[in-house]
This record gives structure tokens, C-alpha cells and sequence, in this order.
């Protein structure tokens, strides 16, 4: 009886593992910063707003999951088959274009994080760490691998911030009171960029081919849809936290922020140097788990845009997986941070792709012939049309700021 007891958590911590890569993804060091600031800056008011980027992201990551169980063939060529090659190109392009824009920024991460716990060049760790992750791409079972990698840096990053949040010690009632919605005066622009990084339709996307991963190398017995709502309630504590220990260490003190760096900074002189290094360690993942998940993300677009298929055992997918890490670790090199123009093409690419990505995925989920009983149902299609809408406001928002204001 223990042995079948422990073979079914097994089986069930297997079958939310696709939704805690894309947790992994999407949780990096610009996510980290836009989450701290936020803190920083009006307290723990925009807690609320956590839950609906959150309930979107969840929507869309389950439309993803059916598609990736109703059909072998992948997202893209679906989309292929439905609209003409050139959509797909389109897409798995600027999947590409948008993963290498922001591959500096997670290996940079990486590289200030160890840099700073051990007052070390973080260019060291730029490279070290990049050369293990193109080194995991020359293993058989790189999936397998990837998985069980995520798994830990997930881990790694819900133990530190969870431990930091107690050591920062916040009043309950102050964060129940953050989760009624309200809007403090400025705050806009900061909302945006959360929802823009929380409610990636790009991760959701990837969902698709990780379902698929699983199937392909016989990894799935049976379809199990709803797994990727844990990775998605993941994301969101790990949010909620580091958006508490901000709202708690610098809104009193009215310090002004500018990267995730400044909250560990902060963090040491309040309560140790051991409170700084969980917060590093929480960096660390973040970033380790975006290095080695937006590339996976952005070379296998690509890869199966240009025909050679989605699948992370292609030789040539992990090419482009690897072009991607080495682009991304010799930016953080060369210039030391994020380039300004780096961001705008990515800003730029993300503003028309994203809703593009979203309105074709939420069309094939409802295509019957391709979908048959998978097919999204009433409440589904009700919330991705709300989240539809709010992807075309993001975007129409970030337009404005980026060329009109």
C-alpha cells in the first residue's frame, strides 16, 4: 500500500511539472524587480492584482495544455495548417527575437547574484553558469534533465523567499488589506509591465509543446488536463512574497529602487547578512531557471518555424537553444547590463506579437475539428476574451509610451 501511495505523489508531482517549468520561465530577475518596485512604491496595496494576472495567465496555460493533449502535431503547426506558413514563421521569429532580447538580463542575474554572495567578478558566473547550461543541452534526455532542474531552482526559490518573508515578520492585516483592488495615483505604468511579465501568453504558449514533450517520450499514461494551475498559484506566492518583503524592508523607509539587487542590499543591514544571502539565493534561481527556460522557449519557436520540428531531442533545437544562451552571455559581457535598445526591440517586438499569439491559440482551442472534445467550454471562452482584451490594452498602452508620449 506505502509503495502505491508514494508511486501516485510520484505520478502527480510529474503531472505539474510542464506548469512549473513555465513558472520557472517566467519568474526571472526583470520579473523580480518589476514585483519589488511595485512593493517599494505603494506598499502592499497592488497585491490584488497579482491574482488577476495570475487567473489569466492560468486560463490560457490550460487552453495551451488542451491543445498540446488533443493533437501530436505542434502549436505552430497548427497554426501553419490553419492560417498559411508565413503566421508560424511570424510567431516562432519573434518568439526568438523576443527570448534573445531578454537572455542578457537572465544571465546577468545569474552573474550578480553569485557575484555579490561571494564578492566575486559576476562576469565569472556569466560565463560558468551559461557553459553549464549549453553543457546540459549535449545530454540524451535533455527534457528529463530540464525538468528535474526547474524542479529545483522552483524549490530553491519558494524556500528563500518564503523564509525571508518570515524573517521581515509583515502584519497579516496589512497584506489581506493589499488584495482589495485599488489604483494609488502613478501606478499605472508599473501595473502594466506587471501584467505584461506575470500574464505571459509566450509561457503559456510553450505549455503546449511540454505537454507534448511528455507524450512524445513516453513520459504521459494517461492526459491529465489540469496540471498546470500549481505552477501557476507558484508563480503567483513567489510575487505575493517578494512583493510583501518590499512593501515591508523599503516602502517605510521611502527608498527608491532600481533593480532586485537593492532589495538583498537592503535586506542586510535590517537583518543579517544571512537575510541578504535567501534573497540572493531566490536571484540566483530566478535567473538560472530564465537562462536555461527562455532559451529552451525561443530555440524551440524557432526551430520549429523553420521546419525542424518542436521537439527539445532535435539536435538542431538545441543548436538554437545554445545560440540563444551565447548571445545572451556575451551582451552581459560586452555591455555589463541590459542595452536600452535591447529593451525597445523587445518592447516593440512583444506589443504586436503578443496579442497575435494570443487571439490564434484562443481560435485553434476553439477550432472543433482540431480540438473535438478538448474544445474550450463557455467559461473559458468568456475569460479569454477578457484576456484577450486586456492583451490588446497592454499593448495599445505600451504603443502609446513607446511612440507617442
Amino acid at each position: 500500500m506505502e509503495n502505491k501511495k508514494e508511486s501516485k505523489l510520484v505520478k502527480r508531482i510529474k503531472e505539474i511539472i510542464p506548469g512549473i517549468i513555465i513558472a520557472a520561465v517566467v519568474f526571472g530577475p526583470s520579473k523580480m524587480t518589476i514585483t519589488s518596485k511595485l512593493g517599494t512604491d505603494y506598499g502592499y496595496s497592488m497585491l490584488w492584482i497579482v491574482v488577476v494576472a495570475i487567473f489569466f495567465m492560468t486560463v490560457f496555460t490550460k487552453m495551451a495544455s488542451r491543445i498540446g493533449i488533443a493533437k501530436k502535431e505542434s502549436l505552430l503547426t497548427l497554426i501553419g495548417q490553419k492560417w498559411g506558413k508565413w503566421a508560424a514563421i511570424v510567431i516562432g521569429v519573434g518568439i526568438f527575437l523576443v527570448a534573445a532580447s531578454f537572455q542578457a538580463g537572465n544571465s546577468i542575474g545569474v552573474g550578480i547574484s553569485i557575484g555579490e554572495a561571494t564578492g566575486t567578478s559576476s562576469k565569472i558566473w556569466v560565463i560558468v553558469f551559461n557553459i553549464i547550461g549549453v553543457l546540459l543541452l549535449f545530454f540524451r534526455g535533455f527534457y528529463k534533465i530540464l525538468e528535474k532542474l526547474m524542479l529545483l531552482l522552483i524549490f530553491m526559490m519558494l524556500l528563500s523567499f518564503i523564509i525571508t518573508v518570515f524573517v521581515v515578520n509583515p502584519k497579516a492585516e496589512d497584506i489581506i488589506q493589499g488584495f482589495v483592488p485599488s489604483l494609488p495615483e502613478g501606478s499605472v505604468g508599473l501595473v502594466i509591465a506587471f501584467m505584461a511579465s506575470c500574464f505571459s501568453i509566450v509561457g503559456a504558449f510553450y505549455q503546449a509543446y511540454l505537454v507534448q514533450e511528455r507524450k512524445k517520450i513516453g513520459m504521459e499514461d494517461e492526459p491529465v488536463i489540469d496540471k498546470s494551475t500549481t505552477g501557476m498559484i507558484i508563480l503567483g506566492l513567489m510575487s505575493a512574497i517578494v512583493m510583501v518583503c518590499a512593501a515591508t524592508v523599503l516602502h517605510p523607509k521611502g527608498v527608491k529602487l532600481t533593480s532586485a539587487m537593492d532589495m538583498a542590499k537592503a535586506l542586510e543591514p535590517l537583518f543579517g547578512h544571512y537575510a541578504s544571502i535567501l534573497f540572493l539565493i531566490g536571484l540566483f534561481g530566478a535567473s538560472f531557471s530564465s537562462v536555461v527556460g527562455n532559451a529552451s522557449v525561443g530555440g524551440t519557436m524557432l526551430g520549429d518555424a523553420l521546419g525542424y520540428g518542436g521537439k527539445l531531442q532535435s539536435a538542431k533545437v538545441r543548436v538554437l537553444i545554445a545560440i540563444l544562451m551565447i548571445i545572451g552571455a556575451t551582451i552581459a559581457i560586452i555591455f555589463g547590463k541590459l542595452p536600452l535598445e535591447l529593451i525597445v526591440l523587445a518592447q516593440s517586438v512583444t506589443i504586436f506579437l503578443v496579442p497575435f499569439i494570443g487571439i490564434a491559440m484562443f481560435l485553434v482551442a476553439n477550432d472543433k475539428n482540431i480540438m473535438g472534445q478538448y474544445k474550450n467550454g463557455k467559461f473559458t471562452n468568456i475569460s479569454g476574451v477578457l484576456g484577450l482584451l486586456l492583451l490588446a490594452f497592454l499593448a495599445i498602452s505600451n504603443v502609446y509610451d513607446l511612440f507617442i508620449k
